[in-house]
């Protein structure tokens, strides 16, 4: 495969606006495949590299979930308290020290193994961040604190277990719309318990 990062020059960047997030105004050069050069304008939003995670307690079969308040879900017209796995801003961390943190934080979960099993752009069309997702095997033995978040950061989240088979129900029910969570949901559904 060529490199196709060649075919694509930048020509201006303009902040538009730079608050929880920042919101840049782009106009670029784009050669599609024919040859032909196009100058397109898009905007994108930066965000910072983040981490999720599914805990899994095979002895139970019970997945650790999160329910927290999600604004843009709010303004969507969606349920604004959504389920999620634990997952958080890697904050200059390594990826799987911030999800060792993040869990902890967010559900009261050490964690013990830990295993990286990709990175994806969830929303590449208009957002930068990257997400490493991870999966921990866990028990109740591993739940040393209540979890729900730091106060100085006004978080309240609720601690959530489930079995597997009904967090995958509530996907097809429109339960679970989350995407980074859905997409781990699906890898537990293909690799929980099977061979590698």
């Amino acid at each position: 495969m060529t490199d196709t990062n060649e075919r694509v020059r930048i020509v201006s960047d303009k902040t538009l606006s730079d608050g929880w997030t920042r919101l840049s105004g782009y106009e670029l050069d784009y050669t599609d495949r024919n040859g032909a050069t196009h100058r397109l304008h898009r905007e994108v939003f930066h965000r910072t590299p983040a981490a999720c995670i599914l805990l899994y307690d095979a002895k139970r079969d019970k997945v650790v979930l999160v329910r927290q308040f999600r604004l843009p879900a709010h303004i969507a017209g969606e349920p604004a308290w959504m389920i999620e796995v634990p997952a958080g801003l890697l904050d200059e961390d390594h990826p799987e020290d911030a999800i060792r943190r993040e869990a902890m934080e967010e559900t009261g979960y050490r964690l013990r193994e830990v295993r990286h099993l990709f990175k994806a752009l969830t929303s590449p069309g208009s957002v930068t961040e990257l997400v490493h997702f991870f999966y921990a095997p866990v028990d109740l033995s591993d739940r040393i604190d209540d979890g729900g978040g730091l106060a100085e950061e006004h978080e309240d989240i609720e601690v959530i277990e489930l079995p597997l088979a009904a967090a995958l129900d509530m996907i097809e029910s429109g339960g679970i719309i989350d995407a980074k969570t859905i997409m781990l949901l699906q890898w537990a559904a293909m690799n929980v318990g099977a061979p590698r």
